[in-house]
């Protein structure tokens, strides 16, 4: 097991661990664990905190995209365009649903879709857009506003990063635990402004349903359960105050000259650091060395989701997307959470640069 984590989440919750236990308590004591006053509480005080009209906590942040997409009536003949430079879930919904998911390749220092690639793929059965906000980073929305198809903004690793869910029809997000708004378990949110369709989403994650009577939708059983409901209350009172350690966590890796053996992700003022992910040739040597010294790392996405087994049905071929199957090959992440203490970056770094001086050319 290593020494240094990747994510260290109870270091963020175990201060807070009373104020969870009294929480816990409340909600045993009231009786109520399905829709009750902290699920309703905590939907409206996450639509403040976003800026729009109207928040639905639905079991997961998949189950947050599968209803959108079916409260848009998106479904067989359908086309939505997506990165394959993400997690499974966000081609699964499209998927599910029995739309078509239609890879865009990605921009190679952001992560996130290239809006270019994008407008190249739009057909007359594109129904939308869905970028993801890649690792904490928020995808280009303006440029991909204009061209005039429907976003649907897969958010689940960039709660509190600025502009997010403002630009797009509809905002989909995930509480899971290492999330930068985490739940004690599963839990996801569905953020829009459009009235109709937040209303739309609210019977749908409920059979449905407005009141378990009359059902008006063939829906899902997928609420917020109220336990996580009020852990989230008070996580998200912490939230920027996290959000602010991440991105002091990723400006220190900067000044301790990390840049310097491998490439950095490009900071930018809206970036909230859901992972920190590197990029090198030498990742492989890299993370051999920190594994050697007990620190974590991880990669992501080495199989991208247009090469994936389940979705070899729609054609695609190695070569198709190369930005994303380059960043595949060579991307990293290190250890980074709110509060992560500077000598563990400091050795982080050391063994980077140790692993990577091994193979530098000698001067």
């Amino acid at each position: 097991m290593s020494q240094i984590p990747l994510v260290d989440v109870k270091s963020q919750y175990a201060p807070l661990i009373p104020e969870l236990e009294r929480r816990f308590r409340e909600v045993l004591e009231s009786g109520q664990f399905i829709r009750g006053s902290n699920y309703w509480a905590f939907q409206e005080e996450a639509a403040a905190y976003l800026g729009v009209s109207k928040a639905v906590g639905v079991a997961n942040g998949t189950d947050a995209i599968v209803i959108v997409l079916d409260a848009m009536e998106i479904g067989p003949g359908d086309e939505v365009i997506c990165p394959a430079f993400t997690f499974y879930a966000t081609a699964e919904s499209i998927a599910r649903r029995g739309a078509t998911p239609v890879f865009a390749d990605i921009d190679p220092t952001t992560l996130n879709l290239d809006p270019e690639d994008v407008a190249a793929k739009v057909t007359p059965r594109t129904r939308a857009i869905m970028p993801v906000h890649l690792f904490g980073r928020p995808a280009p929305m303006s440029e991909l506003a204009q061209l005039g198809v429907p976003l649907i903004e897969d958010a689940a690793q960039a709660f509190g990063a600025p502009g997010v869910a403002t630009v797009g029809a509809v905002a989909t997000y995930s509480f899971f635990p290492t999330k930068n708004l985490f739940c004690l378990g599963d839990g996801g949110l569905v953020a829009t402004s459009d009235v109709e369709l937040g209303e739309r989403v609210q019977m749908l994650s409920f059979h449905g349903s407005r009141d378990k009577t009359t059902f008006d939708f063939v829906g899902y059983n997928s609420r917020l359960d109220e336990v996580q409901a009020a852990m989230l209350r008070l996580f998200l009172t912490h939230l920027d105050e996290w959000n602010r350690g991440r991105r002091a966590a990723a400006a220190r890796y900067a000044e301790l000259g990390l840049g310097e053996l491998v490439e950095l992700p490009q900071d930018e003022s809206g970036h909230i650091y859901h992972l920190f992910v590197c990029r090198s040739p030498e990742r492989d040597r890299i993370r051999a060395a920190l594994t050697e010294a007990g620190i974590a790392s991880a990669v992501y996405y080495t199989t991208p989701l247009h090469l994936q087994p389940a979705l070899r049905f729609l054609g695609n071929e190695p070569g198709s997307l190369p930005e994303t199957e380059r960043v595949a090959e060579e991307n990293f992440s290190l250890p980074l959470w709110p509060g992560i203490p500077v000598e563990t970056q400091e050795q982080v770094v050391d063994v980077v640069r140790s692993a990577v001086g091994a193979v530098l050319p000698r001067a």
